[in-house]
């Protein structure tokens, strides 16, 4: 499996998502965050809770157009980093830092190949919400993630639950979809999102899109073998987007739709 290559594809295909509108509102993200909005859900402002006691540097993974990275910063990091593999993000990501005139950095680099200047810098790495299932190879971003932390800093991912990708997305209760099982490993064709937002901004050219469902297990288990110590490992009802449009809420909540896992680097 060429890992760089399925990246690659998949810069392009949020390259062009970015290109179709899928970089926000740069004017209404930053009014928001300007007015004390913010980006991140209620599980992650409450374990993160006030950055200013404790955080000079946040590092965002697959950081995407940056107003998560900047809602770090609103939140009290002093500092804040964000490594995107699309341009087209980055560049948005700047923008809004700009009109904010936030102390934050843009990297254009596919996570994997982070800059190694940033080793051992950040007390807090943060990523999720649609991040590692991007992810070809969960080791080497569990490896990443332990290079740049400081001895004593915190890594939170905060992910939409695996167990998501088992369920028919059409159907109006919950269900497995035909023909998936939660253990069948998969890198394979992403046709969700942004398959067709990148295609309808070229509609003769393909969209090369990779993604790779982790169980938990293979999350846990890879974090651990970074040399990660897990704290906390929790489970909501929450989605973080309507991937189910058919299926009542309360029926919905009956089953996990995100988790938060924080984990530390000791040494």
């Amino acid at each position: 499996m060429d890992i760089e290559a399925l990246h690659e594809g998949n810069r392009e295909a949020w390259n062009r998502t970015a290109r179709g509108g899928y970089a926000g509102g740069i004017e209404e993200d930053v009014e928001r965050l300007r007015a004390g909005g913010t980006n991140l859900m209620e599980p992650e402002l409450r374990i993160l809770h006030d950055l200013r006691e404790w955080c000079d540097r946040a590092i965002h993974l697959q950081c995407s157009h940056g107003s998560d990275a900047l809602s770090l910063w609103k939140l009290g990091a002093k500092e804040v980093v964000g490594v995107d593999i699309s341009e087209e993000m980055i560049a948005a990501a700047q923008r809004k830092s700009e009109l904010l005139g936030a102390p934050a950095r843009w990297i254009r680099s596919d996570v994997l190949q982070t800059p190694h200047e940033l080793d051992c810098t950040a007390d807090l790495v943060h990523t999720g919400r649609g991040a590692i299932c991007w992810m070809m190879d969960l080791d080497a971003w569990s490896n990443v993630v332990f290079r740049l932390l400081k001895p004593g800093g915190k890594l939170l991912l905060f992910e939409g639950h695996p167990l998501d990708f088992a369920w028919d997305t059409e159907a109006s209760t919950l269900r497995l979809a035909e023909g998936t099982s939660y253990f069948v490993p998969r890198p394979g064709p992403e046709r969700g999102f942004p398959y067709n937002a990148a295609l309808r901004v070229e509609p003769d050219r393909p969209v090369q899109l990779t993604s790779r469902i982790w169980t938990m297990g293979e999350i846990v288990t890879s974090v651990i073998r970074a040399g990660l110590r897990i704290e906390l490992l929790e489970e909501y009802p929450e989605p973080f987007w309507n991937q189910f449009p058919n299926i009542p809420e309360a029926e919905l909540r009956r089953m996990p739709h995100t988790f938060a896992l924080v984990a530390f680097r000791d040494t």
